[in-house]
C-alpha cells in the first residue's frame, strides 16, 4: 500500500549538491507530488521539502539516496494512514 510523506532535506552546500539533489528527484519523479524550495542565501543554505505518494520502499529509497549527497541532512515523515 502507498502512504504519503515529506521529505525536508537541508542543503548545506547548494552550490556543489544541487544538481546531484535534483538528478535524484527527478529519477523518484512518479512519487513526487509537489516540491517547494527556500533558498537562505544568508546562510547559505537551501531548504527544500518533497511531498510524495509510494510505497514505502520506494520513499526510503529516495530518503537514503538523497542521505548519501554530502551536506545534505535528510529527514522523511510518513503517514500512518494507508491510501
Amino acid at each position: 500500500m502507498k502512504r504519503i510523506a515529506v521529505i525536508t532535506a537541508i542543503l548545506e552546500n547548494p552550490e556543489r549538491d544541487q544538481a546531484a539533489f535534483n538528478a535524484l528527484v527527478a529519477g523518484f519523479k512518479g512519487l513526487v507530488k509537489g516540491r517547494m524550495g527556500l533558498p537562505l542565501h544568508e546562510h547559505g543554505v537551501t531548504v527544500i521539502t518533497i511531498t510524495l505518494v509510494g510505497d514505502l520502499n520506494e520513499i526510503n529509497s529516495l530518503t537514503g539516496k538523497l542521505g548519501l549527497i554530502p551536506d545534505v541532512q535528510v529527514k522523511t515523515s510518513v503517514s500512518k494512514k494507508e491510501v
